[in-house]
């Protein structure tokens, strides 16, 4: 599916911000995928030339369907869109979707997954790998604090709440390897406006970057109308631009909504994708 011509960021058309009808049995043309480059044009970004690799990575917590005598099934899904797939697929959309999965009968887990694994690819264009994980398993979750040196404990005064890559900036010459997170992120929906809250994680290697600057930064976002997956881009683009790090990796764990939690991650390529940890407000 393609954006509307007329639209500034491709997501008007979508369930999003709507009064929605809930199906109950699987309706998969209820996914609303939406044009990536839209964005990506925005901050300078050719489709042919992106500065990076990595994934949106999401958490699935009410996720349930019937076997085939009928008795409900609940499971925990993960799925893993790969950031150079053209589109992105809105998160109500997705939960809509899901849920139109509750009174409908498969055969086994496997069936399930390869249902879902095959949509999700299809909307947004490139290969989706999908795990689930019924409850009967006892599958365990991971609460962890992000690495790295917190920059939240820095005492400085914040007067700006739109992006502002001019506070990025680096300090002495020489190089070093860190990890730096900030609990502090904040941005709203592009569509409805609501808070997105998250912890953003920046994993670097080159001339140090000003840890005042980058929280300050960071906090810049607290006004800015963006997707998760976008906020991520622009972080990562602006410190790359700005800072000139070597290698440069930068994730965000965003708190969930509708049963959903998305985890932007973007690298130069140095960098693997982090465990699936949870934050703690997950």
């Amino acid at each position: 599916m393609s954006a509307s011509k007329h639209s500034s960021h491709g997501a008007e058309l979508s369930p999003l911000g709507k009064g929605s009808a809930y199906r109950d049995t699987y309706t998969p043309e209820l996914l609303f995928p939406i044009e990536r480059q839209i964005k990506r044009s925005e901050i300078g970004l050719a489709a042919d030339e992106l500065p990076f690799v990595g994934e949106d990575l999401w958490n699935a917590y009410e996720l349930s369907w019937l076997n085939q005598r009928g008795k409900p099934v609940v499971a925990i899904g993960t799925f893993r869109v790969p950031a150079d797939s053209p589109r992105l697929i809105e998160s109500k959309s997705l939960k809509l979707y899901l849920n139109s999965l509750n009174q409908s009968r498969f055969g086994d887990v496997a069936s399930v997954r390869n249902v879902i694994a095959d949509d999700l690819s299809q909307a947004a264009g490139a290969p989706v790998a999908v795990e689930l994980q019924p409850l009967a398993g006892h599958p365990l979750r991971t609460i962890d604090w992000p690495p790295g040196d917190s920059l939240d404990e820095l005492d400085i005064d914040v007067d700006t709440y739109s992006p502002s890559p001019d506070f990025l900036r680096t300090g002495a010459d020489g190089e070093v390897s860190e990890t730096l997170h900030s609990h502090l992120l904040k941005s709203n929906c592009l569509v409805t406006g609501q808070p997105d809250w998250g912890c953003v994680v920046v994993r670097y290697t080159g001339r140090p970057i000003d840890r005042a600057g980058l929280l300050r930064y960071i906090c810049s976002f607290r006004l800015h109308n963006e997707f998760h997956e976008q906020c991520v881009e622009r972080v990562f683009c602006d410190i790359l631009r700005r800072c000139e790090p070597r290698s440069l990796a930068v994730w965000a764990r965003y708190t969930r909504r509708g049963g959903l939690d998305i985890n932007p991650f973007r690298t130069t390529g140095e960098f693997a994708a982090p465990d699936n940890v949870a934050e703690i407000r997950q």
